[in-house]
């Protein structure tokens, strides 16, 4: 079955129409977002605290200009709002892709755009849940008692979001994937034959991430990273394209 010919055919300008169009739609969804996120800033720094009040009981946040605390709060807002909107801009990135797609595939959208979110929410709630307080009791009880914490807020919530929306992102893993396999770019066979090399970038990667140097936080991050490799893998052999049907659109494209 040949591709969808709508994406190739379309001119440079329309492509960057169409991208242009997706965008703006995707920064609707965010300052929506945000506008509601505003109202609940308060529980929102009060959730995103709580791994140093655990690490440090009696300690608290400073701040260490006029404005910091208040730009500390509307970069939270922002963050939860751009969370809010993720299945929107999901949404428009398949969207933008669809074009290119066969029709039959298009009915994934929903699935992607569900599965994509649940996947980013997980990866968050595991770095909120597990890796954030593991890594605030380490680094704060790592001086000793002759050092007490005095951490600024904005610095705090910046360690906090780098490493939230950081496993967002590593938890969709699967879902780009699978999404890679539907596209014909890559193969499970692919993956499997290399998944040794993937294991040792996934430590490579939790090595960067991870705050802590020590190998239980690393490992703790690598683990799951293995887990979603293989999740992909298996995934694409559910939903990615069949080899047959890849060396076939190989053989069809002009020499």
């Amino acid at each position: 079955m040949p591709r969808n010919p709508m994406r190739e055919s379309m001119p440079f300008l329309e492509h960057l129409g169409e991208l242009r169009k997706r965008i703006m739609w995707s920064l609707v969804a965010v300052i929506v977002g945000l506008a509601i996120a505003l109202n609940f800033t308060d529980r929102l720094m009060k959730f995103v605290r709580r791994p140093f009040e655990v690490a440090a009981p009696g300690q608290k946040l400073v701040f260490l200009t006029p404005t910091e605390a208040f730009w500390v709060y509307m970069k939270v807002a922002l963050i939860a709002g751009m969370v809010l909107a993720l299945p929107v801009v999901l949404y428009q990135i398949w969207a933008f892709i669809a074009p290119g797609l066969h029709a039959h595939e298009k009915r994934y959208a929903v699935p992607f755009v569900i599965i994509g979110s649940v996947f980013f929410l997980l990866g968050a709630s595991f770095a909120q849940f597990v890796v954030i307080p593991f890594a605030m009791r380490f680094l704060v009880s790592f001086p000793g008692p002759d050092l007490a914490p005095m951490i600024s807020i904005g610095s705090y919530v910046d360690f906090v979001l780098k490493f939230t929306l950081a496993f967002g992102a590593v938890f969709e893993l699967p879902v780009i994937i699978t999404l890679a396999s539907r596209m014909g770019l890559i193969t499970p066979q692919f993956l499997a034959k290399n998944r040794k090399y993937a294991i040792l970038v996934n430590f490579i990667i939790a090595a960067v991430l991870t705050p802590t140097p020590d190998v239980f936080n690393q490992t703790l991050m690598a683990g799951p990273l293995i887990v979603l490799y293989e999740l992909g893998i298996i995934s694409a052999r559910l939903f990615g394209r069949p080899r047959s049907r890849v060396a076939a659109e190989a053989a069809e494209q002009p020499s």
